[in-house]
Order: structure tokens, then C-alpha cells, then sequence
């Protein structure tokens, strides 16, 4: 039996190694947990320096102005490197809403959409097929993982895309193991589209922290890709706005730069467009033997559309005028060659003169225009002239030709014509009054005896008076014909 005072001696040894051991063990524990959170302190270190390189990536390719296919390659590989995944994929809502189209796709991202069977089979025999479907398939925006994405408005993870329900349907195969994360991009409270990537289960489960840093990278993205598609839009205005004032001068260009000299005549005209650019046009065409034809036409509707089919209109009185000595033949000749390229909700009205420097002399003809006035210096009148006449591009030809009809007139010294398009009898007052025939022709009457061209400045005021600050709905053409 040992000695008494040995007892607490060896319970004092046992307790010391009992004492050395767990500190061991506690070391070792320490040690252990001090590694891990070294390595996640690596991880969070590198993931938090891909993340910059993304943004930083980012920002400098916004700079550059990229296209919409550059941009979502970028933002795509940017965000695989930063969270780790295998692949991923934007797709954009397309000019159907109701569709997305994708925008583009890493070379190794796995489906994110059901693959019919039809095109399964066909990927069995040509491996192409599945890609080409995958890159060209549009994808209803309401169904399917992207359909829940945006439907929910918010980033989502999906652990198990084949077992999620947008799979249920039979003939739309889904088969790989698959887990993505999806983010919906959305710009000043507009859905654009769904932002997504993916891992196979082999390459291991997307952690919490990867989703918080996709839904991050996801909403700088969106923001991103807003901002691209303002300032592009802003970029094809401003390119649009510089071809329409090209468009503009040329046309202006196109009406005459000066007034004719024609013995015993003279003329003033004018063009105030509504817009940029006009429907309407006038012009003055040297024909032979002292003869002179005077044009105003008037296209159905504004804009570029209207502005293009008046030069076409001009082009071809040009070119069939001189060797026509009806005003009607002429006209007849121009709406023979526009209508087959005039749409079936546009037209041409125009009035069209030849004048005769030897005999004072006039051959009018109207297809479809206003009214020509005539001022009689004689007897302080004004009369409406209205020969008969089809619009250019109502027909092809038999009715515009059975119509259509001459006017001759024979001018004496002071008497004045005036031409004008619908601009003129339409402008509206404040309170939506039409300016209208009537003070028209009391305002020429009143000034005709003054000349062409303060006719013209007279009415223009007058105009201007009437609208007050009112918007000019329609384009003005005027042109005064004096008789010497």
C-alpha cells in the first residue's frame, strides 16, 4: 500500500498530463481553426479582388461604348471568374416582350432552357444542333427558371434545375444535374431580362456567400447594362437628328434658290416646313419656246417618308416635263411612274401651270389639290379655279387619265395667281379655328395689287397672327404668279 503522502502526488501527475494533453488537443483545435479561417480569409481575399477586377472591367468597357453582345460577354465571364461557376448566360427580352432571346452564352455553360426531344434527337447525330438551339431558341418570358426569376423580381437560387417545376413538361427534356443562379436585370423599374450561372453538382454547391456576391454583381450589372443602352440610345438620336438636318438642307437645296426671269411674268414662292423635313414642294421648270412650268404638290402626311416621296415627285416632273405640252400629259406621265412605289395610304396633290412668255398665256392642271386663285386686277375679284383632277397614286393610270383635265387662262396686266397647299387653309387659331378659304382669298384680294412677292409677305403675316404661339400643324407652300 503506497504511503499516504503519495496519493495526492499522483493525483497531481494525473492531473498535469490530463492538463498537457488538452492543451494539446486545444492547440491542435486552434491550429486547425486558425488554418481554416486563413483559407477562407485566402478566398474571401481572392473573391473579393475578382470582384473588383470585375468592376473594374466593367466600368472601362461602359466607357468604350461596346455593343449589347460585348457588354453581356463581359458582365457573363466576368461574373463566372468571381463566383466560380462553369458557365452562364444573359438573355434579353427581344421586340416581343413576350419572349427573351438570348444575348449570349459561354462556350461551357450546361442548358438553362428545356431541350425539346425533336432537337435531342437531332443533337444525337449532329452535336451542333443543341448549340445552334440553344444561341437562336427564344424563350417565353413567363415560364421556365427565367420566367420565375422574373416573376419573382428578385435574385433566386435553383439547387436543382431538373427537379424545379418549369421541367414538369414532357416534351421539353431536361436532364443534367444542374444548380444556377439567376438575377433579373432591370433598369428605372423596366424589366430587360435575366442574368444567370451555373455549376454542374460535380464542380460542388453554390454557398451562401456566392449568391450574395452574384445578387451584387447582378444589380451593378443591371445598372450597367441600363446605362449602356441610354447612352446608345442617346448616340442613335443624335445620329438620326444629324441625317434628318442632312435630309433637310438637301431637300432645301432641292426647292429653287432664285425666282425666274420669264418676260411679262413674275413669280415668288415660299416653303415653311412644319417640320424638319417637308411633304411639300414647289418648283419652276425652263421648257422650250418661251414657255415656263410653275409646280406646287402637296404628299399626304410629314416627315421623312413624306419628304422622300416629294423628291421622287420632283425627280420625275423633271424629267418628263420637257418634252410634255400638257400640263395633264405631264402629270400623267409622273403618276405613271410613282404609283406602283407610292404606299396605299399615301397620295401626291398637285397643281401644275405652263406659262407662255409670248402670249401671257396659261395651261393649269390639278390632280387632287387645292384651288388655284385668281385675282382680277380689272374688276378687285378673286376666282377659284378648279379644273377637274385625280391625286397622284389614287391610280395606275385609266381613271387619273380620264379625270385629269386642262385649264386654259389668259392673264392680263396686274391680275396675280396664287397657289398654295392645304397648310395654309388648315393653320387653326387658338381655339381650334381653320384659318379657311374664305379669309384666304379676302387677304389676296386685298394685296394682290401689290406684287408678287409682298402678296406673299402679307399672308405669311397675317398666318402668324392668326396661330398666335399655336403649333404649325402642316406644311405651308405659297406661290404667286404676276402678270405684267
Amino acid at each position: 500500500m503506497p504511503e499516504p503522502y503519495l496519493i495526492p502526488f499522483l493525483a497531481g501527475c494525473l492531473a498535469a498530463i490530463l492538463l498537457q494533453g488538452l492543451t494539446i488537443i486545444l492547440l491542435r483545435n486552434q491550429r486547425r481553426k486558425n488554418k481554416r479561417l486563413r483559407s477562407r480569409f485566402v478566398a474571401m481575399e481572392s473573391e473579393e479582388e475578382r470582384m473588383f477586377h470585375f468592376l473594374h472591367d466593367l466600368g472601362h468597357a461602359i466607357e468604350s461604348d461596346p455593343s449589347p453582345t460585348m457588354l453581356s460577354r463581359i458582365i457573363v465571364e466576368g461574373i463566372d471568374k468571381v463566383v466560380s461557376a462553369r458557365g452562364g448566360a444573359i438573355y434579353f427580352l427581344g421586340s416581343d416582350p413576350a419572349f427573351l432571346v438570348p444575348s449570349y452564352i459561354s462556350d461551357d455553360c450546361p442548358p438553362l432552357v428545356g431541350i425539346p426531344m425533336e432537337v435531342r434527337r437531332r443533337a444525337e447525330r449532329d452535336p451542333r444542333a443543341l448549340e445552334s438551339h440553344l444561341r437562336l431558341a427564344r424563350v417565353p418570358a413567363d415560364e421556365g427558371i427565367f420566367g420565375h426569376c422574373i416573376s419573382a423580381g428578385a435574385a433566386i437560387h435553383v439547387p436543382d434545375v431538373k427537379n424545379h417545376p418549369a421541367f414538369h413538361d414532357p416534351f421539353s427534356h431536361y436532364g443534367e444535374n444542374v444548380s444556377v443562379l439567376l438575377a433579373p436585370i432591370r433598369h428605372a423599374g423596366k424589366d430587360l431580362g435575366v442574368l444567370a450561372v451555373a455549376r454542374l453538382h460535380s464542380d460542388g454547391a453554390f454557398t451562401a456567400n456566392d449568391f450574395e456576391v452574384f445578387r451584387s454583381a447582378g444589380e451593378q450589372s443591371s445598372f450597367a447594362i441600363g446605362n449602356a443602352r441610354i447612352h446608345r440610345e442617346a448616340n442613335e438620336k443624335r445620329a438620326i437628328e444629324t441625317e434628318i438636318k442632312n435630309a433637310a438642307e438637301v431637300q432645301r437645296i432641292l426647292l429653287p434658290q432664285s425666282e425666274p426671269v420669264i418676260p411679262g411674268f413674275r413669280i415668288s414662292g415660299v416653303n415653311i416646313p412644319a417640320r424638319i423635313i417637308s411633304g411639300d414642294y414647289y418648283d419652276y421648270i425652263p421648257l422650250e419656246n418661251n414657255r415656263f412650268g410653275v409646280v406646287i404638290a402637296d404628299v399626304s402626311g410629314k416627315g421623312v417618308a413624306a419628304g422622300l416621296l416629294m423628291a421622287m415627285c420632283r425627280s420625275s416632273l423633271q424629267s418628263v416635263a420637257r418634252t410634255r405640252q400638257s400640263p395633264t400629259d405631264a402629270l400623267t406621265a409622273v403618276n405613271r411612274q410613282l404609283f406602283p412605289d407610292i404606299r396605299e395610304d399615301m397620295f401626291i396633290s398637285a397643281a401644275y401651270g405652263i406659262l407662255d412668255g409670248k402670249t401671257g398665256g396659261i395651261i393649269l392642271c390639278r390632280a387632287g389639290h387645292e384651288p388655284t386663285l385668281w385675282y382680277h386686277h380689272e374688276t378687285r375679284t378673286v376666282e377659284f379655279l378648279r379644273p377637274p383632277g385625280l391625286a397622284i397614286g389614287v391610280d395606275g393610270g385609266s381613271v387619273f387619265e380620264r379625270v385629269t383635265k386642262d385649264l386654259e387662262i389668259v392673264m392680263k396686266p396686274g391680275d396675280c395667281l396664287l397657289f398654295h397647299t392645304d397648310g395654309v387653309r388648315e393653320a387653326e387659331d387658338a381655339g381650334g379655328n381653320q384659318f379657311g378659304l374664305d379669309r384666304l382669298a379676302e387677304n389676296f384680294r386685298r394685296n394682290a395689287r401689290l406684287g408678287s412677292e409682298t402678296v406673299l409677305r402679307l399672308l405669311q403675316e397675317e398666318l402668324r397672327a392668326y396661330t398666335g404661339d399655336g403649333i404649325q400643324m402642316d406644311d405651308i407652300t405659297l406661290v404667286a404668279v404676276e402678270k405684267r
